[in-house]
């Protein structure tokens, strides 16, 4: 089958029109991809930023397609349906956390930058049938991420005001589709004024610029303080979240791409009665609530670009690149 291959840190992903194909094992279907979607994640096991890596490797977490063949003690009716994959594997029980031997579709078991991948047959789901194959593959991961981070941490509530840091990435932009659903008050920053001015045509109440020196001041004089903040970018300027937040606010965050938290006033978030809450990912229940909200509030997933699996090294460039706003999307076939 073709694939995207990770050969070697040095070499990256390679196109590969001969790789081996995978058989459905008991419990497990043979999914036909249709179209795939890149993660940071994928950026950053390619550049050996992350533990376990193995080579080869077939990366991608996020797909969609359709059931081509079950193994045994599933259903024969699946065969023929079009689905979306729940990246998740081996979650466990308890919804405050994952196992400890929890993974994610697409490292160590290859994933869904190929033209075939193999999954759980309790990993996939009708396509929700308002969006289009590209839009469904950019769904799973992102969406439960924000989906957890906004509501399974932070708890929003529609009356609330929430503030999307760093909006453009696949996980912002559904975190900010998520709280103008639910009814919350919406505001946004980026470094990007063009980003800025897009996240207002999709519902933001308004935005701000965080390359401007102080600008929480301003914000704060004229927005006033957040219940809830989404952050994924950690570094010296997380404080200007703390900074931010209200009285009993949370700040809920997923991902450190600024790195170390240096400054962080910690007289601010206990005289706030504040709270910072780490998220990753979701639990299955998670998933499935994240498919249902989606599906009862028609949100589409903002597609950036699509690329074939034949130029999927351009794709990993552009999303190294930091450029886009939404999902980089692989049209598989």
């Amino acid at each position: 089958m073709k694939a995207l291959v990770l050969t070697s840190k040095e070499e990256g992903v390679v196109f590969n029109s001969d790789y081996p194909m995978p058989e459905a094992g008991p419990g497990e279907v043979l999914v036909k991809v249709k179209a795939a979607a890149l993660n940071h994640r994928d950026v950053w096991i390619t550049k050996g930023m992350y533990a376990g890596i193995k080579y080869p490797t077939i990366l991608g977490s996020d797909g969609v397609g359709e059931v081509a063949a079950v193994g045994e003690g599933v259903d024969d009716a699946l065969v023929g349906q079009d689905v979306i994959i729940n990246p998740n594997v081996g979650w466990g029980d308890n919804p405050r956390h994952q196992l400890r031997s929890y993974s994610i579709l697409g490292l160590p078991k290859d994933g869904t930058l190929a033209e075939f991948v193999v999954v759980g047959a309790d990993r996939v789901r009708a396509k929700p049938a308002h969006l289009l194959i590209e839009q469904a593959a950019a769904l799973p991961l992102a969406g439960m991420t924000a989906y957890r981070a906004l509501f399974g941490r932070a708890g929003l509530q529609p009356h609330e005001k929430v503030l999307i840091n760093g909006v453009g990435g696949g996980v912002a932009l559904y975190a900010l589709q998520f709280a103008v659903a639910c009814g919350a008050q919406v505001y946004v920053t980026s470094g990007s004024e063009d980003k800025i001015s897009r996240a207002i045509a999709m519902g933001a109440n308004a935005g701000a610029n965080y390359k401007e020196e102080g600008w929480q001041k301003a914000f704060a004089k004229a927005h006033g303080e957040m219940d809830v903040i989404i952050d994924s970018a950690g570094g010296n300027g997380f404080a200007a979240l703390v900074d931010l937040v209200a009285f009993g606010g949370r700040i809920a965050f997923y991902g450190g791409g600024q790195g170390n938290i240096n400054n962080l006033n910690p007289q601010k978030l206990f005289w706030k009665q504040a709270s910072i809450l780490g998220s990753t990912m979701g639990s299955d229940r998670e998933f499935s609530d994240m498919v249902d909200f989606v599906e009862k509030h028609r949100i589409t997933p903002v597609v950036d670009s699509v690329y074939t699996l034949e130029n999927g090294k351009a794709a990993f460039e552009h999303m190294a690149n930091g450029a886009q706003f939404g999902k980089i999307v692989i049209n598989v076939g």
